[in-house]
């Protein structure tokens, strides 16, 4: 069977008007990707400046934590001072 001529061009019209349908989508998302990459570009130049600072904010929590452990030890040794100095007013 043999299908009619006009069938067969409805059919090519068809398929040309979908492929350039999808080739549209294809070049929306290829701009899109573009702009995506773009974004990400920037951002990371964004994060690579703020770098130094956040390595800064590190090392400032890091004396933080320290100097807090310190401090800790330095309240846990007055308190044994204290203690040693009401046992010896007592006498």
């Amino acid at each position: 069977q043999r299908i009619p001529f006009k069938y067969r061009r409805a059919d090519y019209r068809l398929l040309e008007n979908m492929n350039k349908i999808t080739s549209l989508k294809y070049m929306e998302m290829k701009d899109i990707s573009i702009n995506i990459s773009r974004n990400l570009q920037d951002l990371n130049n964004k994060y690579a400046s703020l770098q130094p600072y956040l390595d800064q904010i590190n090392q400032i929590e890091e004396q933080v934590s320290a100097l807090e452990q310190a401090a800790y030890k330095l309240d846990a040794y007055s308190k044994k001072l204290e203690a040693r100095f009401k046992k010896l007013e007592k006498r």
